[in-house]
């Protein structure tokens, strides 16, 4: 009977009938039988335009294990079995078809026009087509720091000839770094927690993602319902920046609209000297847009300690922006990939608008070229190499567990290595463009100031928030722009936004795996979305601002680097470079390029290595204007830095600790091979290394769904928990009496147990 594989498995059960199975199945294969003959598993249009549909056929079945009383849970792939135990998978655990929820699966996707195809995961989910993968990528890349960032360290590490290193950096780091994230989620279908089957003991590095992406989750979307605010507070006539009339404004504040002395319009050339020494004796000139960030939008208090009361009018735009980010994601990538089709094409279209419209102002050619000259005396310095090589690994988003989660929804064979490559450019032109968008209008307010561009010039929320706010109240019909702009701010933010909190979604559905969750997301999804709304109240205080800017600057910093650094070795040496080029092989057809090859075992690791160096050597105290943090403050920052770090020696130690071995060293070479459920999560793609021993007739088209062999009882080489073992063997060969399927004769632990089958 062995020898009739997945097929003579199910008969033998269907003839002991439902009591055989294990309530992990299902309702029973019996059932399952009827329901397959009875009932189509397809939505009535697709079979009125496709004809009859074979009950066997790839869209009937799913290939899912029995996890009781088989509970070692071996899918009975030979890939991390030694050539000697190949024989014994059938003992370790059987694989047998069972219902699936095939029918409402596809009467849900064909309600939305996606008919599924070979590759479709219908547990799962993919894309609905490559662009929503593209269009998703690109905003998640293209954020805030490519509008706010970039262009302030272009200008100040040598204009033009920042664009060298730059550019040096993406290709030896971001786009490997990149394309490694990629081929990593897309080859196992799995979150950032899923895809380190690959080697179970550094599974802490996915925990430190998720722990990164909660801290930029939570502050990220405070940035976007301030954002909300200043988007709200320009639908008027007058942008309430312009003047200093307004309740909140200071004797200090002075506005370019209203005093027309400080204005090169309307003084003498002479007189531009005059004017610049008294604002800088006095140093106590601001701006209407200053005043109206720290003293109407914030509230701002004196010191980090003080919160001070909560902002309704922030407090409401952060409700706003969960809800939209909540409602966007509801339905998984399957609503959020129609979403972005506009968040991440629209923000393009705004940036062409304000591009054409900042060349044509007077004043802008001298932005620009201070934003291009280049100073090629800088490109020497290693402070440019190192802002270059860290504005590149952050603008990408490398390490937040974002590319691998959203690269775990694409088909198994789609070309995620020309997607790395278009979407990281893209990334970096944008960047590009963005400065040109940025100083052309702060070129003009530098020339109507009659002050250097490096006066005006801001970068961080000082730049969106201030400065540019200030210099569009100079432009006819300010309010149009600065809703552009905003609008723009906006969608860029939910487009990281949307990606950060799938990330965490997708992590903890993988991770749990059961039936029900799957069908249960969307309780998932709202539960992240209240508690990072929770979360993100005390930075819609009066001291929220500190906080935010102390998340920024530590949360997401050293410790990126740290585990993008971690995963290039765990991947390269200790899974193994050989074996991962041939698993992207397998995927893609053809194995990744030499170059490429190349930059994941050296280089590219040696490029993230100094830019941890770099940032050690370059590490500043935190300051907010001239408030500089506590050094308590500071300790609480290095504490979030290394909560996550902290994960990936915590789990690994852990993990060794469960995991059987005579030596020390066989424990050790058992917590790091791969577990026997890594590769691809389909039945179809699992060929070579990765085929089942016992594969299933061919006309079953099985799906494969992987189950958590963490959580199941597996014996490893040299075990010593000898009496676990016996028991788990006893309790299989038992059920495969019970169930009139005798033991193989090669089951070493099944001997002389009775059989009632023939």
């Amino acid at each position: 009977m062995v020898g009739k594989g997945a097929k003579g498995m199910l008969q033998a059960m269907e003839e002991a009938g439902d009591a055989s199975v294990s309530p992990g199945a299902g309702r029973g294969v019996n059932e399952w039988r009827r329901h397959t003959h009875s009932t189509p598993s397809v939505h009535p249009k697709m079979a009125a335009a496709q004809g009859p549909v074979d009950p066997s056929s790839p869209e009937q079945m799913s290939w899912r294990m029995i996890s009781q009383p088989l509970h070692t849970g071996v899918e009975g792939t030979s890939h991390s079995l030694h050539p000697a135990e190949s024989g014994e998978a059938w003992a370790q655990g059987e694989a047998i078809p069972t219902r699936d929820i095939t029918h409402e699966a596809y009467e849900d996707e064909s309600e939305n026009g996606f008919m599924p195809d070979e590759d479709h995961s219908l547990q799962r989910g993919n894309w609905g087509n490559q662009i929503e993968f593209v269009l998703t990528s690109v905003g998640y890349a293209v954020g805030l720091g490519n509008v706010w960032r970039f262009p302030y360290l272009c200008y100040r590490n040598g204009g033009g000839a920042f664009l060298v290193p730059y550019f040096v950096m993406l290709i030896f780091c971001g786009i490997p770094i990149f394309f490694m994230e990629l081929s990593f989620g897309q080859f196992a279908s799995q979150g950032c927690l899923g895809v380190w089957r690959i080697s179970p003991m550094f599974k802490g590095v996915g925990y430190g993602m998720m722990v990164v992406s909660t801290y930029i989750g939570i502050y990220y979307n405070v940035v976007v319902c301030i954002a909300f605010y200043y988007f709200f507070s320009s639908l008027t006539s007058v942008l309430p920046w312009t003047y200093c009339d307004n309740p909140w404004n200071t004797p200090n504040c002075v506005s370019i609209l209203e005093n027309p002395n400080i204005t090169k319009s309307t003084q003498p050339s002479a007189m531009l000297g005059n004017v610049s020494q008294a604002l800088n004796q006095t140093l106590q000139r601001t701006s209407p847009s200053e005043e109206y960030w720290s003293f109407c939008v914030l509230n701002l208090s004196d010191d980090v300690g003080n919160f001070g009361e909560v902002q309704v009018h922030l407090l409401s735009c952060l409700l706003v922006s969960w809800v939209v980010v909540f409602f966007c994601l509801m339905q998984g990538i399957r609503s959020s990939g129609k979403v972005v089709y506009f968040t991440a094409t629209f923000p393009y279209v705004v940036l062409t608008i304000l591009f054409f419209r900042g060349v044509t102002l007077e004043g802008a050619s001298t932005g620009i070229k201070y934003y291009l000259t280049p100073q090629w005396d800088k490109i020497l310095e290693a402070k440019v190499w190192g802002d270059a090589a860290s504005q590149i690994f952050y603008s990408l988003g490398c390490a937040w567990g974002g590319l691998i989660t959203m690269a775990s929804y694409n088909r198994f064979h789609n070309n995620c290595y020309r997607d790395s490559v278009v979407i990281s450019v893209t990334n970096c032109v944008t960047s590009v463009y963005a400065g040109f968008v940025i100083f052309s209008v702060l070129g003009s307010m530098a020339n109507h100031l009659g002050e250097d561009v490096s006066q005006v010039a801001e970068h961080g929320p000082g730049l969106a928030f201030v400065a540019y706010p200030e210099a569009l109240t100079l432009l006819p019909i300010a309010p149009l722009w600065s809703l552009l702009f905003f609008f723009m701010l906006i969608l860029m933010g939910l487009g990281t936004q949307f990606c950060l909190l799938e990330t965490l979604v997708t992590a903890i559905v993988d991770e749990v795996g059961n039936q029900w969750i799957l069908q249960q997301k969307i309780y998932v999804t709202f539960g992240v979305a209240v508690a990072g709304f929770l979360l993100g109240i005390p930075l819609t205080s009066q001291a929220g601002i500190y906080w935010l800017l102390l998340m920024d600057n530590y949360a997401a910093s050293y410790s990126l680097v740290i585990i993008s650094c971690i995963m290039c070795v765990s991947i390269m040496y200790i899974y193994g470079h050989q074996n991962y080029s041939e698993d992207v092989q397998m995927m893609l057809g053809f194995p990744p390029p030499c170059f490429f090859q190349i930059c994941w075992r050296f280089i590219s690791p040696t490029i993230i290595f100094l830019i941890l160096i770099f940032l050690v050597i370059q590490y500043q105290p935190i300051t907010y204007n001239q408030y500089r943090y506590p050094s308590w403050a500071e300790a609480i920052g290095f504490l979030m830095a290394l909560s996550s770090v902290i994960c990936i020696p915590f789990y690994a130690l852990f993990h060794f600790r469960r995991t059987d071995g005579d030596t020390l060293l066989q424990r050790l070479k058992n917590s790091t091979k791969p577990s026997r459920d890594w590769g691809p999560a389909l039945l179809k793609h699992r060929t070579g290394r990765y085929a089942p021993t016992i594969p299933p007739s061919p006309e079953d088209g099985l799906e494969f769904q992987p189950l958590h062999l963490d959580k199941a009882q597996i014996p490893m080489v040299g075990s010593n928990d000898s009496s676990r073992l016996q028991d788990s063997q006893m309790n299989t060969c038992m059920s495969l009496g019970n169930s009139e399927v005798p033991a193989p004769p090669s089951s070493t632990g099944c001997q002389g147990l009775p059989s009632r089958g023939p």
